[in-house]
């Protein structure tokens, strides 16, 4: 039990944006100055970070939820929306600099991803957040390696193991069924193609 609460807390859906982010100025071959990094990160961890930190303070102490793990639909609602609106805001700001369109269009991929889980909550599926963001990067990571022709199948092979490390602890604490832990992560992965798909068609 102590193992499954542990990964999931380490890997929590909040640092999934700001890996992700990470690894495309890590991984991309595309060269912007330090300094454009580093504001890049900055601003990715505040807003995916710690503004949703303060967020979710923000309702326990309203009684809006009961705790930090938003264990029932109703109270992943109003987070959901949330971060819809500031993945496409990232999103959108990142083509406004144009140095970083290819991750500008990954967050357009986690909302589009996150806008899907809002509409399965109307058949009452709670999507696991924790497959939907490693499946993001794994598409994500999958498309950095067509895009610019590069070799990342080690990488992608232990993000998958990660993946099923995740869907166990997930199962492991009954915070999902089966089924939304192969959902989450489904969405993720193909958002990110979709997304794709529309950045080179622009």
């Amino acid at each position: 039990m102590f193992i499954y609460k542990f990964i999931s807390y380490v890997l929590h859906p909040l640092l999934f944006s700001f890996m992700g982010s990470f690894l495309y100025l890590y991984l991309s071959p595309k060269h912007i100055s330090k300094q454009q990094e580093y504001i890049i990160l900055l601003i990715v961890f505040i807003s995916t970070y710690v503004v949703p930190i303060l967020l979710l303070a923000l309702l326990k102490r309203l009684k809006l939820i009961e705790d930090y793990h938003l264990r029932s639909i109703a109270e992943r609602k109003f987070p959901t929306l949330f971060f819809i609106m500031l993945s496409f805001l990232i999103g959108r700001a990142m083509l406004g600099i144009q140095i970083a369109d290819l991750l500008a269009f990954s967050f357009f991929g986690v909302a589009f991803a996150l806008s899907f889980t809002y509409l399965l909550f109307n058949i009452k599926i709670k999507t696991s957040l924790h497959t939907l963001g490693i499946g993001g990067i794994i598409g994500f990571v999958m498309v950095m390696s067509y895009e610019y022709q590069l070799n990342f199948n080690l990488l992608i092979a232990g993000l998958f193991v990660i993946a099923g490390l995740i869907g166990i602890s997930r199962l492991g604490l009954n915070a999902h069924r089966p089924k939304e832990v192969y959902i989450g992560f489904v969405l993720g992965l193909i958002s990110q193609f979709i997304s794709f798909q529309i950045y080179q068609n622009i």
